[in-house]
């Protein structure tokens, strides 16, 4: 008892934090339907915020009471500026061309934290009564980890009290449920979203500040908040405040004995948590269905032949990449060959996103499971690379076929989700398993034959496989596989009732798009001469999200004009400017707000609606 009591104390306060986090995603969802990828963003700025304020006030209680409500309030206002600036304007966006414009607020928001505050840590120095302890059954506790506790419930139940027992609570729960019925009442919308928004925000905010004086006020806080967060309100089920409140509870308690018992399975525990779940209930913990018409309100148009002239400028572009080596130099290739990757990235992707309607948050795992693959046959059996290029789409395609019987079960978020789970498992194995994949140290030595050293002939071999592929998955969509696919996602229900059979669609899309992401993970890793484990990291996965959502995914060109566009456009960056991040997301939210159909599939709506003219 003396080890369990104080390990249930720190899971429990762990569990208080994770759900204010939590709850303002999850109300902000219900509502908006916006999977808002900033809320870490707003929990770092919270936290920053709350040190500005707190360390500038008396150390007395009721002044930290103070500096924690000011930061939320501040942060509470932060979100409304965001939801009028950035998130009105994409309201009527689909769901993913919103995740990518929060994503670009999440690069923003990094550059602009990083030049007011700094790039150091900035730890909260603790009064005396922060320092105090309580024993309980003979052990010593800290003080504030009880106060932790406490809030935790209080934020539940005023919640609880606003959502039914206000005016503004029943608009809420019924915009949740069925947001068209409450626009045809004459309840403003856009006031009652921004109000949810700065709830949300100001949710946010308040675990940031909170947060400090158990841990600093840094840089990394978003992502890997907003990573837990979401894993939170998909185990609780979409839009389930009590939901959160159990998962946050699960969680935190797993965390906390899961550090003493099971050390090396710490990093992908919440996410095997989310696995199980998921497999056995499909909704979360406490969800309700996702509304099928939801699924389908918005079929996505039959992508028809590209006309003669696109086709032809399509065969021109071509033909000038195959001469780039004659008018380029090693630099300018070596991005050209990490273009070609990309292109295979996301063509991938876009495969089982757009006609597959299968969003994946997980999709470098297939990208780095091709790469090891190559690489340990490479350092065991010293195997050249031409089987190892053989290898690594065999092995993409295996393992997406066993993670794929789990996956094509669920639909929407909690596919994407449930993707993001697996490979957040496949990154932890190649992290810990240092015997195998040497951990962060990587394989090393991985690269090419003498006769493919030669950054020309390496580009060439990119390009080749690129092109390839992309036109082979190209012929797959437009043979009736690839139109019982698109009719799979549009109805599911419809599909089934005239004989197709739905999940083995899906597993076979997974299936290629698993094969085809390996190859370029392996063509990546010879280029590189080395595999990492941050080839499955979680920031790679949403790289290739922005490509194929940059791009649109309603043509087969979408994927290749956003892969081009973001690798051009980030190498410029970094080489220009310090502040690339910021200049880089404010590119992205100006393109999903100007393009919400992306790049490509503007161009193909302005060309017919010039040849209609």
């Amino acid at each position: 008892m003396e080890i369990v009591i104080p390990q249930l104390l720190t899971g429990l306060a762990g569990a208080s934090s994770l759900f204010l986090i939590a709850s303002g995603l999850t109300i902000i969802f219900g509502v908006t339907r916006i999977v808002n990828f900033s809320h870490g963003s707003l929990m770092m700025l919270g936290a920053y915020i709350g040190w500005s304020i707190l360390t500038r006030l008396p150390r007395d209680p009721e002044w930290f009471v103070l500096g924690v409500l000011a930061a939320a309030l501040a942060t509470a206002a932060i979100g409304v500026v965001l939801e009028i600036t950035v998130l009105r304007r994409v309201y009527r966006a689909p769901e993913l061309f919103q995740l990518l414009a929060t994503f670009g607020v999440v690069l923003v928001l990094q550059d602009v934290t990083l030049w007011l505050w700094g790039a150091v840590e900035l730890p909260l120095p603790r009064p005396r009564w922060l320092r105090g302890f309580v024993e309980i059954a003979g052990s010593r506790l800290p003080l504030y980890d009880l106060i932790l506790i406490g809030i935790g419930p209080l934020v539940l139940g005023l919640l609880w009290l606003a959502l039914h027992r206000t005016r503004w609570g029943t608009l809420v729960r019924a915009a949740t449920l069925d947001r068209g019925m409450v626009a045809a009442l004459g309840v403003d919308q856009r006031l009652l979203f921004t109000s949810v928004f700065a709830l949300g925000a100001g949710l946010a905010g308040l675990g940031g500040a909170l947060s400090l004086p158990n841990s600093s006020a840094n840089l990394g806080i978003d992502l890997s908040v907003i990573t837990d967060a979401f894993v939170v309100v998909v185990v609780g089920g979409l839009g389930s405040l009590t939901g959160a409140f159990v998962a946050s509870l699960l969680i935190g308690v797993l965390q906390a004995f899961g550090i003493m018992l099971l050390p090396k399975i710490t990093l992908v525990l919440v996410f095997l948590v989310m696995a199980v779940v998921l497999v056995f209930r499909p909704n979360g913990l406490l969800g309700r269905p996702q509304a099928e018409a939801r699924e389908a309100a918005l079929p996505a148009p039959v992508v028809r032949a590209a006309p003669r002239e696109l086709r032809l400028l399509g065969l021109a572009v071509l033909l000038l990449a195959a001469a780039a080596p004659f008018l380029a130099g090693d630099y300018a290739l070596s991005v050209l060959t990490d273009a070609c990757v990309a292109i295979l990235f996301a063509v991938s992707l876009h495969f089982m996103m757009g006609p597959g309607g299968m969003a994946s948050f997980g999709h470098a795992a297939w990208f780095g499971i091709g790469a090891y693959a190559a690489g340990l046959l490479l350092h065991w059996l010293g195997t050249p690379m031409p089987f190892g290029l053989l290898a690594a789409p065999l092995a993409g395609g295996l393992f997406a076929a066993l993670f794929g019987w789990f996956v094509v079960r669920l639909s929407g978020v909690y596919l994407s989700m449930l993707t993001l789970a697996f490979a957040q498992i496949t990154w932890a194995i190649s992290f810990q398993w240092v015997e195998v994949t040497a951990g962060d140290n990587g394989l090393l030595g991985v690269w090419p034959p003498e006769w493919a050293r030669s950054p020309r002939v390496y580009y060439w071999l990119a390009l080749g496989l690129a092109a390839g592929v992309a036109l082979l998955l190209r012929r797959v969509l437009y043979a009736p596989y690839g139109y019982a696919l698109r009719a799979a996602r549009d109805s599911s229900p419809r599909a089934q009732s005239i004989g197709l059979d739905v999940p083995r669609l899906r597993m076979v899309a997974l299936v290629i798009a698993g094969a085809s992401c390996g190859l370029g993970g392996a063509l990546f890793s010879y280029a590189k001469g080395g595999v990492f484990p941050t080839y499955i990291s979680i920031a790679h996965s949403v790289e290739a999200l922005l490509m194929v959502l940059l791009g649109g995914l309603q043509t087969m060109a979408g994927p290749i004009v956003g892969a081009l566009i973001y690798t051009g456009l980030a190498d410029l960056l970094v080489r220009s400017t310090d502040l690339w991040r910021l200049v880089l997301g404010a590119v992205i939210v100006v393109l999903v707000i100007a393009f919400p159909e992306g790049i490509a599939g503007a161009v193909r709506r302005l060309w017919l609606r010039g040849r209609e003219a």
